[in-house]
């Protein structure tokens, strides 16, 4: 049994400015970074090892990953985050209510479950290949997202509200599929 440990980045600058922000990238903020140490916490205080490390090949998620571990890792494309196409970089106030579906697809990105395919896939993929008993990806909060509606039929953990900033998903793998066992949603107060 592997357990996967998916984890969204930190804070960023267009986090912050509420800007869409997919395939194009920001820095993570000072906050961010305090959000990443207080994630790197977590693993220490449950006293996790971590085998092996991935990371969506966008700064942001590479950044957070170097400050939740010092291990070598590798850095993915299929982890990147939803391509929202000309509306990447654009003010939030132009996404469309949930679900999004093929709703960026008019604009040249990517419909929902092309997105979820591949974002499903490439997990699948390198935890099946992975030597590693404990498993860390970092990611992005569609990215987070859309794998955990591939693999809700085997899961009875239910998300209540977002995918916060460097919020862990921990999976359970058996070879065959995943199941979600628990959302790990830091308590950020003492930094704000």
């Amino acid at each position: 049994m592997k357990t996967l440990y998916l984890m969204r980045h930190g804070e960023t600058l267009f986090n912050q400015q509420k800007k869409i922000q997919g395939w194009c990238d920001s820095t993570l903020t000072e906050l961010g970074r305090k959000q990443a140490a207080i994630a790197k916490d977590y693993f220490v205080k449950n006293e996790i090892k971590l085998d092996s490390a991935y990371a969506s090949t966008s700064e942001r998620a590479c950044d957070t990953l170097e400050l939740v571990t010092d291990l070598n890792y590798s850095r993915v494309k299929g982890l990147k985050e939803w391509n929202f196409g000309d509306l990447e970089a654009e003010h939030e106030y132009l996404n469309p209510p949930l679900p999004y579906g093929d709703f960026f697809k008019a604009f040249g990105g990517e419909g929902e479950l092309e997105f979820r395919e591949r974002v499903a896939r490439s997990i699948l993929e390198l935890v099946q290949v992975d030597t590693g008993k404990n498993i860390l990806m970092v990611s992005h909060g569609a990215s987070c997202r859309q794998f955990m509606r591939a693999w809700e039929h085997t899961s009875a953990v239910e998300l209540q509200g977002r995918i916060a900033n460097c919020c862990i998903l921990k999976f359970a793998f058996d070879g065959n599929q995943f199941q979600l066992l628990e959302i790990i949603n830091h308590d950020f107060s003492v930094v704000l």
